[in-house]
């Protein structure tokens, strides 16, 4: 994974931003030695969109009516470990802010893969373009997973008996932290700002403790703990007067 180490990110650090350029969350797992149970964790908090599990979505035109044809790949679902249905697939559509005016009296459950998405009856004169308009959008629903998440990556720990965690990219500790399946206890992230939010100013001392020496040691720099700790002290005890500007 591509982190940002150096100076840069010594200065992100010093500085408290508020966003990171390559924000990380570490998760651990309850069962670290299930790979499946790591892989349905990964989907939980992996943001999934629509596009990614589905064969097709197709524009059908009869003499009365034209609708989308929505082909789910189940496979694809299964091996993914992915918690979906298309019941909730059809939620997230109605519940999507793109998807303007969708009602669920437009979308109907065929069989267990096949959901069909009908205009509404005020659009006749524009059913054409709003066929095209929902086919550019379904695609790009998230149906499963965080918003702010990118991508999430299973790796393993082959010295530790083959131990099992998570890397998550993006943003939102508070939403992994209430993911079932995540370890609280064994879950950090990069962010010294969103680590303040949600856990309070002495877990954000001890994030840029570890950043600092994680940063410094990844370049061959060895520090003795102390300085960086009088660091972090400086930086956090006066919470209100140093972080004020960057939660304003």
């Amino acid at each position: 994974m591509n982190i940002t180490l150096g100076v840069p990110r010594i200065k992100e650090i010093i500085n408290a931003v508020k966003t990171p350029s390559t924000p990380l969350i570490t998760a651990g797992l309850i069962d670290e030695y299930d790979p499946d149970f790591a892989r349905k964790i990964k989907g939980r908090i992996e943001k999934t969109y629509l596009g990614q599990i589905s064969q097709y979505i197709e524009e059908v035109y009869e003499s009365d009516d034209c609708y989308l044809l929505i082909k789910l790949d189940l496979d694809r679902i299964r091996l993914l470990k992915l918690e979906v249905t298309a019941l909730s697939i059809i939620d997230s559509i109605v519940q999507d802010k793109k998807m303007k005016k969708v009602k669920y009296n437009q979308l109907a459950l065929n069989s267990s893969d096949i959901i069909t998405l009908h205009t509404s009856d005020t659009l006749k004169g524009n059913m054409y373009y709003t066929i095209k308009r929902y086919k550019e959008i379904l695609p790009n629903i998230v149906i499963k997973g965080i918003s702010t998440v990118d991508r999430a990556v299973i790796t393993v720990d082959e010295k530790e008996g083959k131990k099992h965690k998570l890397f998550v990219e993006g943003e939102g500790l508070r939403d992994v932290l209430g993911i079932q399946g995540i370890n609280a206890n064994e879950t950090t992230s990069n962010n010294t700002m969103e680590v303040y939010r949600c856990l309070g100013i002495e877990a954000a001392r001890t994030t840029i403790i570890n950043e600092i020496v994680y940063t410094m040691a990844s370049h061959g720099i060895g520090l003795d703990v102390r300085h960086v700790m009088l660091l972090a002290d400086l930086m956090t005890y006066k919470v209100i007067f140093h972080f004020r500007k960057y939660l304003l």
